[in-house]
């Protein structure tokens, strides 16, 4: 979320970086919110004048009763209620005019940085840096869950009576695969210097808007019914709200987590072929890095971020590369994205698995997450996210890569540990 007297001061800004994101319907919004910013701080003033004259009154009261005068007391009791009744017609003004405000500037699209490119949808994502070699084999490479089918790790039928289409059953070494890639990367995370945590995986509503727009919200979140409570689509969420509302001493910056959880997703919508299996589901599990820094320190650990989950793919033989996202593919919070993209030799092609976002101080604005700075004075935070991993999509890149000729899988060197020893998967 803007700065309210960023927007006030500087409308046109606002209004080119709506225009930079290809939201041309919400230009209207900044002169609104404009509008109505000038009628708040005028009620306020109205408001703040009326509680002084009031003080001012109650001390006149005091002194008159004390002097015996009760006739005038009287008077100038009869103008403190009737001050009172204007007071609270303006009060609840104030809080009508503030909630507007608010409403709007949450769906104001947060400030870019220069850097990105523009462009209207992710067809205008640019490539920044190819990791890897990637290589096409001369067998044919089937469709992953074909291939977690032959070695009886996926049951997909089974899942859809008990839970409906987007969900699955992994099985056997598949099964013990998948929790080797989310303790690998848990451990990797760590000797980099983050904190683990096991995060709530439900949030209050408070939590939610103060994280995403919207559009996220509705387009992802689960409610649970008859509770301010829902389930969370990644524990970046519940991570930077573990922070809401608290004032950080400067020096015990930067705050660096890295976090496991299971995610639930509406994905709203309709998925192509490639998007069957187990790419777009509605449950999976997750390896995330969020870090709570000072805003100079940002565009610095944004680059530390992305760099740790190439480095991670490439520690699996997994050749990456990264896209930056341009105007039109960021959400509204973000200031700066990149997408990490693995090779999928049987596509012939990368595919997304992982996003790291810079959202400068728009969620630590809207959580009121504050630093204390050694001069004393306060300051928003930066807040900035990651995938390390996220097993369904990491398993499709894994197998497809690792896929050997007779149709074993090939297990690295640092998976080893986690499976046992194995070095292959027949």
């Amino acid at each position: 979320m803007i700065d309210i007297k960023f927007l006030r001061e500087n409308p046109e800004a606002v209004k080119e970086n709506i225009r930079k994101k290809f939201q041309d319907e919400k230009l209207p919004l900044v002169d609104e919110v404009i509008a109505l910013d000038a009628e708040a701080r005028k009620t306020q003033q109205e408001a703040d004048t009326l509680r002084a004259n009031r003080n001012k009154l109650s001390k006149q009261i005091g002194a008159l009763m004390g002097q015996g005068k009760k006739e005038e007391a009287g008077a100038v009791k009869q103008q403190v209620a009737d001050q009172a009744k204007k007071l609270e017609e303006l009060s609840v003004k104030e809080t009508e005019l503030s909630e507007k405000i608010t409403k709007i500037m949450m769906t104001i699209p947060n400030i870019i940085d220069p850097s990105v490119p523009i462009g209207k949808n992710d067809t205008e994502n640019v490539e920044v840096t190819k990791y890897g070699e990637p290589v096409v084999p001369d067998f044919e490479i089937p469709y992953h869950t074909e291939i977690m089918e032959r070695l009886n790790g996926i049951d997909l039928d089974s899942a859809r009576k008990v839970a409906g289409n987007g969900f699955y059953y992994l099985m056997g070494d598949i099964a013990r695969l998948h929790s080797a890639v989310i303790s690998y990367a848990r451990d990797f995370m760590i000797d980099r210097g983050f904190t683990y945590c096991v995060p709530p995986f439900m949030i209050r509503s408070s939590v939610v808007t103060g994280v995403m727009s919207f559009a996220e919200m509705d387009a992802m979140m689960y409610k649970i019914e008859g509770e301010d409570l829902y389930l969370i689509g990644t524990s970046e969420h519940s991570m930077i709200g573990k922070f809401i509302d608290t004032i950080l001493p400067e020096q015990e910056l930067p705050k660096t987590l890295t976090s496991y959880s299971p995610c639930f997703r509406k994905e709203k919508g309709a998925h192509g072929i490639e998007e069957r299996g187990i790419y777009r589901i509605h449950q999976f599990e997750k390896q995330e890095m969020i870090v709570v820094c000072r805003p100079e320190e940002s565009p610095m650990w944004f680059d530390k971020l992305w760099q740790n989950t190439v480095d991670l793919f490439r520690s699996m033989d997994i050749p990456v590369r990264t896209l930056e996202c341009c105007s039109g593919d960021l959400a509204d919070l973000k200031v700066k994205s990149f997408d990490v993209e693995a090779w999928s030799p049987r596509q012939q092609k990368y595919f997304e698995v992982g996003s790291c976002s810079n959202l400068g101080d728009a969620q630590a604005r809207r959580l009121k997450i504050r630093v204390n700075g050694e001069d004393g004075k306060k300051y928003f935070a930066h807040t900035l996210n990651n995938t390390v991993a996220a097993p369904p999509r990491m398993l499709i890149a894994f197998l497809e890569n690792n896929l050997q000729a007779d149709g074993s899988i090939r297990i690295p060197e640092v998976l080893r540990p986690y499976m046992g020893g194995k070095a292959e998967i027949r």
